[in-house]
């Protein structure tokens, strides 16, 4: 099945008031109904619509009108267009947000501050459609409206996917690492208190080998039980 041609129903007007063709001819090339042509013969429908030329735009030649006036069961073919339309390309920059939910992304962005301050400015802007003002403005409290604002799941909100927003936070977890803190002291990764190098057991020094030695022990006592005897004489 041919594609119809541009603006069908003013070629339709076109064609039944300048050419010879059936109904049926113009509405297979227009792809509407026989009736719908009727119609527009009649004047009961497309009433103001000025008729569009399909030999001037290149969808049709009059070659081909010719044979389709002389032979009422010919099928007019829809010539390829000679213009060449650009490809539309993908414009990269802020998500687009509806203009009714735009209201609400203060709000989305109070709650991805608060809830994953590992995200980057970027990434925030990403998920919710957003400029670096805003976000400096929520972070600060400075925002016009930071006395109301109400921290709000993005994804509740609609403004973006969770995988979208899990796929944020995985990818921040990767290139900024946290590290824990108790006390005012880096707690050290279980990479490097488990470390081969570490003892798997308590080894005492020298001096302790001495002071735990038990025949060193039981002299010990010998010297200072003569000793406390000798006292007393």
């Amino acid at each position: 099945m041919s594609n119809a041609p541009l603006m069908p129903k003013a070629t339709a007007v076109w064609l039944v008031d300048n050419t010879a063709l059936t109904f049926d001819q113009v509405a297979d090339f227009t792809k509407m109904h026989p009736l719908e042509v009727r119609a527009i013969a009649d004047g009961d429908a497309a009433q103001g619509i000025k008729g569009m030329d399909p030999i001037s735009n290149g969808q049709l030649t009059r070659e081909e009108i010719e044979k389709g006036e002389r032979d009422p069961n010919y099928r007019l073919r829809l010539e390829e267009s000679k213009v060449v339309l650009p490809t539309a390309t993908k414009k990269k920059g802020p998500r687009y947000t509806p203009v009714s939910r735009r209201h609400e992304r203060p709000s989305a962005i109070l709650w991805l501050v608060r809830n994953h301050p590992e995200l980057k400015d970027a990434q925030i802007m990403r998920l919710v459609g957003t400029t670096k003002t805003t976000i400096a403005s929520v972070r600060d409290r400075t925002h016009w409206n930071a006395s109301t604002l109400t921290p709000m799941d993005p994804v509740t909100l609609g403004l973006c996917s969770q995988i979208e927003l899990d796929f944020e936070v995985q990818r921040a977890a990767k290139e900024k690492p946290t590290t824990a803190v108790y006390g005012g002291a880096t707690l050290l990764p279980a990479s490097e208190t488990t470390r081969k190098d570490q003892p798997d057991y308590y080894e005492p020094t020298e001096k302790q080998h001495d002071d735990l030695n038990v025949d060193a022990v039981f002299a010990k006592l010998k010297t200072i039980g003569g000793k406390k005897h000798d006292d007393e004489e």
